[in-house]
């Protein structure tokens, strides 16, 4: 069966080509920075560089080579406790706040260790039945290559100096057309729909019911929301709900994160901000409040998912590797696009809770999603950080709603 083999001497090739990709650019993240930069952890909810590139590798020695490959022998025995972030039948780890206590093992000893687990990999990625756990561990470490990104950020951030990560010229925002995609409401089909990967949360796929509806063709600008801030929009209570409000007035939050006067923090250090640059660095509370004061509202999942999938005759539907996406070791900056995924992770006024019939997987994976659908809002599309062909329409980010240190923004939603 030459025909056969080809195909799966194609496929395994595929697998190769794309963990050499994945793994590669994660090392080029942190090619900047130095072992004190890399050992950084400026809040819980952020870890150390070192820590993530530790993290992912762990990921693909437990559940890939000590799960499948016989007679491997871990790297090191001690480094799951302090590599494993919160799997429960993984075993005990160490408290989340204490990643940025790990001087040691160095950056160096770390990449060593990547090294050492790659190699051991290869024989893996030849066999197709571990297909689905490896495209799990593509996705697993795109996802901490955006957290790489966004928490040296803040941890750069707290620096005085405003030091760069590169120092590199900040393109100009395209200025976007202001419209709207209409959608005339009925029975849409959602969820992840086809035999490529997903993660768990975003199936299985089902039925719900629009009303008619518009979302807008552009994400919110840096500009609008001057002008929210300068109509009081900190100061009105009435814009915001309950706990936004309290939070505003606990946290003293006066602007997105990151904005000092006419300026904002990024890769590239202290830069002039840009009016036509989309928003970021918002939360669901700053979010929700600026869309009250436009008059209008924030998307469901359901309806941006709608909008993204297109409508047969009358809308095409968008392309979830075009727009302002990741594509190697370069600063992230929301530039503007006339796609609906890039830039920014977008919030919808949806909960994050499992969809009809949801099951998690089994084993210690099935932690992956499932256990966090709790007091949490969904979040659609891809942001800068994002790894382009890591999202798709049925993909489901989620936060809590007073977090902002990710490229969160909006686009803005209105009824019909």
């Amino acid at each position: 069966m030459p025909g056969v083999q080809a195909r799966q001497s194609a496929a395994i090739g595929d697998l190769a080509e794309r963990y050499a990709r994945v793994r590669s650019l994660s090392e080029a993240l942190v090619g900047p920075l130095s072992e004190a930069d890399a050992t950084l952890q400026s809040m819980e909810d952020a870890s150390p560089a070192k820590w993530h590139l530790a993290h992912v590798t762990w990921f693909w020695e437990t559940f890939l080579l000590r799960d499948h490959e016989d007679g491997y022998s871990l790297y090191d025995e001690d480094w799951p406790f302090v590599f494993n972030s919160y799997y429960e039948a993984e075993g005990k780890r160490i408290a989340r706040f204490s990643r940025g206590m790990l001087s040691r093992p160095t950056l160096n000893d770390i990449l060593a260790w990547r090294a050492h687990v790659d190699d051991a990999m290869q024989p893996l990625l030849e066999r197709e039945k571990l297909r689905p756990l490896v495209e799990l561990g593509f996705a697993h470490e795109q996802q901490h290559q955006e957290l790489l990104l966004t928490d040296i950020k803040h941890a750069l951030f707290q620096n005085p100096l405003g030091p760069a990560m590169w120092d590199t010229q900040v393109p100009s925002a395209r200025k976007q057309a202001d419209d709207w995609y209409e959608h005339p409401g009925g029975i849409a089909r959602i969820g992840h729909q086809s035999d490529g990967f997903a993660f768990d949360n975003e199936g299985p796929a089902h039925r719900v019911l629009l009303e008619p509806f518009a979302l807008s063709s552009r994400l919110v600008t840096n500009g609008e929301w001057s002008e929210f801030i300068a109509d009081s929009g900190y100061d009105e209570a009435t814009l915001w709900l309950s706990d936004g409000w309290a939070w505003v007035q606990e946290n003293g939050v006066r602007a997105p994160l990151y904005w000092r006067e006419q300026q904002h923090f990024t890769h590239s250090g202290w830069q002039e901000r840009d009016p036509d640059a989309p928003v970021t660095h918002i939360s669901y509370y700053e979010a929700d409040a600026f869309a009250t004061w436009a008059g209008k509202r924030l998307p469901t999942e359901f309806e941006w998912e709608a909008i993204a999938r297109g409508q047969e005759g009358e809308l095409a539907a968008h392309d979830p590797a075009s727009g302002n996406q990741l594509d190697d070791a370069s600063p992230p900056l929301p530039i503007g696009s006339d796609s609906l995924f890039g830039d920014c992770w977008q919030f919808t006024r949806s909960g994050y809770l499992p969809y009809p019939r949801f099951q998690p997987a089994e084993g210690a994976v099935g932690e992956y999603n499932g256990k966090f659908m709790s007091g949490q809002f969904v979040l659609k599309g891809a942001s800068c950080a994002t790894a382009r062909g890591h999202s798709r329409a049925s993909y489901r980010n989620f936060f809590y709603p007073h977090q902002r240190w990710q490229y969160t923004g909006l686009r803005l939603a209105k009824d019909l």
